[in-house]
Parts: C-alpha cells; structure tokens; sequence
C-alpha cells in the first residue's frame, strides 16, 4: 500500500532561503506543526492539509523537470511518512528539508540536506530544541538562526562558539525577522555585526519575501 502523508501545499518556485538560494525548486509543504515562533509565516499549515500518496509526489516532482525539491513545513518531521518520502525523492535529485531542531534529525536519510533551525530566544519556542542534534549533523547539512534582536545575536554567537557550528556542518545561515515595518532588526544591522565580529556564517535575506509579497502563497 502507498503511504500517504498530510500536504498543506505544492509549488514551484525559487529557492528563498540556505546555501540553495536562488535555484529553482519543487516545494512540498507538509501539514502540522509542534511549535508556535512568535514570528511564523506559515501559521496555516499548522491546520490546512490533505492526503497525498508518497507515489504522487514523486510524480509530481518529476514532471516539474527539476533537479531540486524541498520539504518543509510545518514540521515536517512530526509525520511518520516524512522519511519514505525523503527516500523516494532523493532518487531523482537533491532534496532538502527544512526543520525546527525540536525533532531527531537522525532519521533524516544521508543523501538528504537538513536545513536546521536553532531557535533564538526571542522565538519563544527555544526551549523545544533538541541539543542532541548538534551532535547529529552531517557535512552536508546546514544550521539556521532567525534573529529578532541584538540578544538574539548574542545568543546565537555563544552557541555557534560552544558547539563550534561552523566545523560540524556546511554553513551556518543568520536571517533577520522579516517585518516590513520599520521597527524590526533591519539586515544591514545584523551585516554589520556578522562583519565587526567576522563571524564565519552566511546572511540569509529570505529573498522570495522581497521577490514577491511576503503573505503570498505558492512562490
């Protein structure tokens, strides 16, 4: 029988975020989510989805004609499908998955890039990561820290030291909260400190946010 697994949505689109930015790419939104950051922009799929058999996707990313599919979410790792499909797709091109840090990255097969999320203080959810997937990371995969603020910085800066982030994993990415209003961290305010403390990370802008609007959907 073919599993089936909750989808919230399907797109092709460019890659807006990682070491990926800028390439075309198949999306798969997966449904359900086990944290609430304060600054979510895809609320949604917390709650909308639908099921689809693992086969169909499959079928669905090769008729794209791409070379790259994403997973992410949600929380794509709190379905127990999530691994089969990473299996099946993984046959057919590089394949990333974007995930919070709260779930074992361990079953995440090899030839798959994790995309991780450590959560800042200023998220409200830091408290959920596992600190043993630090320890899980492969050289492919990739760490991620959302910045809402200079504390948030700080803290990131310690964990990159203490854990030594930049030797475990291929690139450690710095975004800045997306927040068109004026009175976020702006990214030449966070470029500024990543360039004064010479941290060795990546700026990540997000950039299918200043592509296009950042509520749409399916881009």
């Amino acid at each position: 029988m073919d599993v089936q697994i909750q989808v919230c949505e399907i797109f092709v689109s460019i890659q807006g975020e990682s070491t990926y930015t800028g390439c075309p790419c198949f999306f798969i939104r997966l449904a359900g989510c086990n944290l609430h950051c304060v600054y979510c922009d895809t609320a949604y799929a917390r709650s909308e989805g639908n099921p689809q058999t693992i086969s169909g996707l499959l079928e669905q990313f090769r008729a794209t004609g791409l070379i790259l599919a994403a997973v992410t979410g949600g929380e794509p790792l709190i379905q127990p499908g999530t691994v089969a499909l990473l299996k099946r797709l993984q046959s057919q091109g590089t394949v990333l998955i974007e995930t919070n840090g709260s779930q074992d990255i361990s079953v995440i097969p090899p030839a798959v890039i994790a995309v991780m999320d450590i959560k800042c203080p200023a998220s409200g959810a830091s408290q959920a990561m596992d600190w043993g997937n630090i320890q899980r990371l492969r050289p492919r995969d990739e760490v991620k820290f959302v910045i809402s603020d200079r504390n948030d910085y700080l803290w990131a800066c310690q964990v990159m030291r203490e854990y030594q982030l930049s030797q475990r994993c291929h690139a450690v990415l710095m975004s800045p909260v997306f927040d068109p209003s004026a009175d976020g961290l702006k990214p030449a305010e966070l470029a500024a400190w990543i360039i004064q403390d010479r941290l060795p990370v990546r700026l990540n802008l997000q950039m299918h946010k200043y592509i296009w609007a950042a509520a749409t959907r399916g881009v």
